[in-house]
């Protein structure tokens, strides 16, 4: 299946997680990556794989970065990944001796989250589409992310990827900065009938954070994974607070600081991981 699929990457300053994904895709014919004009050592990871070719372009929203992704990619069917999505060895296997089946058109995989490599025993993130047909699926704006439309019947892959993301702390928080002020004019522009029920929730702003703690760390047990679990724990609810304190601004309509204008620029100009 080397020449049936096409690995899709978006990149912005993945030096720290790039050499670890790209490692777990040897076997792919060709790689595409759609860079955000990173300023480290992305672009000299990625020209240590002769497969791999890098198409600059200005970040202004994931859907589309993608979608201008999929129009470079000449296979039948793309592997759409993040640059901090590690393939287990058990999916490389997979990939290798996969045939499509009859009338799919896209395949979800499940995620384990890892934290400093740490495999976390479960998490808030949700499968995915990764493995589609280019002519059968389109992404479209989501809040801060994308979703991917899907003409056609889904199935699974059996094994799973690893969300493993190194980059430090500070560029994770300035991320989720510019991820929350998206998901605030997501939740203030949308009735409550248009919203999932977890949006209503996060509507209310007093509930979603002390919600999201108390889940994470009691009902999906991360509190058995050390301090691991407790990192994640304290991301996830600091997550909310940051929605939670955009919503609140939205609703008040308070201008934009420059620090707050600064900081979703950085966000805007490039990729990090949620």
């Amino acid at each position: 299946m080397r020449d049936a699929i096409t690995p899709l990457i978006l990149t912005y300053n993945e030096a720290p997680n790039l050499l670890r994904t790209l490692e777990k895709l040897a076997w792919a014919r060709q790689i595409i990556i759609i860079d955000s004009f990173s300023t480290d050592e992305t672009l000299r990871i990625a020209q240590q794989f002769p497969q791999v070719k890098v198409i600059q372009r200005q970040f202004d929203h994931f859907a589309d970065q993608r979608n201008f992704g999929l129009e470079h990619c000449r296979s039948e069917w793309v592997l759409s990944l993040d640059a901090d999505y590690v393939l287990s060895d058990g999916l490389v296997s997979e990939l290798q001796d996969w045939r499509p089946e009859q009338g799919v058109t896209a395949y979800f995989s499940r995620f384990v989250y890892c934290v400093f490599g740490v495999h976390l025993r479960s998490s808030l993130y949700p499968p995915h589409p990764v493995l589609f047909r280019r002519d059968s699926c389109r992404y479209h704006r989501d809040g801060h992310t994308e979703s991917l439309k899907i003409e056609g019947r889904t199935g699974w892959l059996a094994n799973v990827v690893f969300h493993d993301d190194r980059k430090p702390l500070v560029r994770w928080l300035a991320a989720q900065d510019g991820y929350a002020l998206l998901e605030a004019e997501k939740l203030t522009k949308f009735s409550p009938r248009q919203l999932t029920v977890q949006d209503r929730i996060r509507r209310q702003i007093l509930f979603a954070p002390a919600l999201v703690f108390f889940y994470t760390l009691l009902g999906k047990r991360l509190i058995l994974d050390g301090w691991a679990g407790w990192y994640y724990v304290f991301q996830r609810t600091a997550v909310e607070l940051l929605v939670s304190l955009r919503v609140l601004e939205t609703r008040w309509a308070l201008p934009d600081s420059t620090e707050h204008r600064d900081s979703h620029e950085e966000y805007a100009s490039g990729r990090a991981s949620i």
